[in-house]
């Protein structure tokens, strides 16, 4: 675990998907990684986002919407379970 970097098949296996499934996210850029000749690196500072362990400000913006809209079309529902 002193490697800077992993290699897609490394990842694969601590993701338990396939080396595909991990190239198919690193095109869609979920998964950030590097171009290092003819490979795919994916440096360790950026594993904890690939593993879906941090939350990043585009998702954290995202689940802020959802809970403004989930409030105002329901805030009364919300308010009688409060009574509850």
């Amino acid at each position: 675990m002193d490697k800077e970097f992993l290699s897609t098949a490394e990842l694969a296996e601590m993701l338990g998907v396939s080396r595909v499934t991990v190239f198919k996210k690193i095109k869609s850029g979920e998964i950030k990684a590097q171009k290092s000749g003819r490979n795919f690196i994916i440096l360790r500072k950026d594993l904890p986002a690939a593993l879906g362990t941090v939350v990043s400000e585009e998702q954290k913006k995202g689940v802020h919407q959802a809970v403004k809209k989930a409030v105002k079309q329901y805030s009364e529902t919300f308010r009688l379970l409060g009574r509850e």
